[in-house]
């Protein structure tokens, strides 16, 4: 079957109209594939808008600060793409005049560009024919092949790329690699595919022996890590009389590195109020019972991440001064407005919208 000529066809005819497709530019192409990494598309839309309107070229990205990257960035998740590419940004502007490389070869030497951006930006902006190999293509040609090895392994993902290698033709390489994107997500879908409608339906070698929801194969997952974050907003008010509240930057290589968040607690187990107000935690802020005092309902949230699952609660304290002049010892002392503009993770972000400060 002459596959890749029937794919670019659907694709030129149902193809989605996206800002990114409009353009050969490598910086824009590069923001939106960053972006759109475990990111719905249409959330990733409007981000894609706002980082281009904020940072519309390397050098102004280049330019900025992690902190303002971040914040552009706050809501999205999985941070260290924002952090990765901040830091690219700054490569290509001091070593490559601010023009992103033409080839994939070159590209994936970048900071936070693995083979599929690498291959997506040099296909789209500079036509070279090299397959970008995503979810949607490991399901599509995993299923029209009946590609009987799992994708997570080596041998799994070798067999498909060698497959998209041997299909993407070299006078559309971009278009081909897009449509097999839009096909995986409109028609070869993970559940509820439309094979009835698909034109490669008496192809499909998973359609004919009736397994399409088989594939692709996979090894058993891990289960996620369940983590329980005990955080408190210690509020009081400054010497003016106005509302401030204490805060921390997270470090290491943990998630949300650099992002800010409430005084944190965390513990291997769900906590009762009492274990919460008896662990040796309370040695690091260096208050005590007397200096302060819970109030209101504790609130909880729960957050789900790729491979972890965050069971917060959110406890509001009101403290004395003598608290206030010993928590600025380990944490950094903030009002609602400066909050605001402090990158911070989606988590704390609901949790920060509860808070009544009047």
């Amino acid at each position: 079957m002459d596959f890749s000529s029937r794919l670019i066809r659907w694709y030129d005819l149902n193809g989605r109209s996206l800002p990114w497709r409009d353009t050969r530019d490598p910086y824009h192409i590069w923001i939106s594939e960053v972006i759109l990494q475990q990111t719905r598309m249409d959330q990733g839309l409007s981000y894609y808008l706002r980082f281009l309107e904020r940072f519309p070229d390397v050098f102004q990205l280049a330019a900025a600060t992690e902190e303002q990257v971040l914040r552009i960035w706050q809501g999205l998740g999985y941070y260290s793409r924002a952090r990765n590419l901040h830091r690219a940004a700054r490569e290509v502007a001091e070593h490559y005049g601010g023009s992103l490389p033409a080839s994939s070869t070159e590209l994936v030497r970048l900071k936070g560009i693995g083979p599929y951006t690498a291959a997506a930006i040099a296909s789209m902006a500079f036509g070279e024919a090299v397959p970008a190999v995503d979810g949607n293509v490991y399901r599509v040609l995993s299923r029209i092949f009946a590609v009987d090895e799992s994708i997570d392994t080596s041998r799994g993902k070798n067999l498909i790329r060698e497959l998209a290698m041997n299909l993407i033709p070299d006078d559309r390489p971009g278009a081909f690699n897009q449509a097999l994107m839009d096909f995986g997500s409109m028609v070869c879908r993970p559940s509820a595919p439309l094979c009835h409608s698909c034109m490669f339906q008496y192809e499909c070698l998973a359609k004919q022996r009736n397994s399409v929801g088989a594939y692709p194969l996979r090894s058993r997952k891990s289960p996620a890590r369940e983590r329980y974050f005990n955080y408190f907003l210690f509020r009081g008010r400054d010497h003016e009389g106005l509302p401030v509240f204490f805060v921390q930057q997270r470090t290491g290589n943990d998630i949300w590195k650099n992002m800010y968040e409430f005084p944190l607690l965390e513990a291997s187990h769900p906590m009762t109020i009492e274990e919460v107000l008896n662990h040796p935690w309370w040695s690091t802020p260096g208050i005590n019972p007397a200096d302060f005092v819970i109030t209101g309902p504790v609130v909880q949230q729960k957050h789900q991440l790729t491979h972890q699952t965050i069971h917060a609660r959110f406890y509001q304290v009101e403290i004395n001064r003598h608290a206030m002049d010993v928590l600025q010892r380990n944490f950094q002392i903030t009002r609602p407005a400066l909050f605001e503009d402090m990158p911070k993770p989606r988590l704390v972000e609901r949790l920060f919208r509860v808070v009544n400060f009047c």
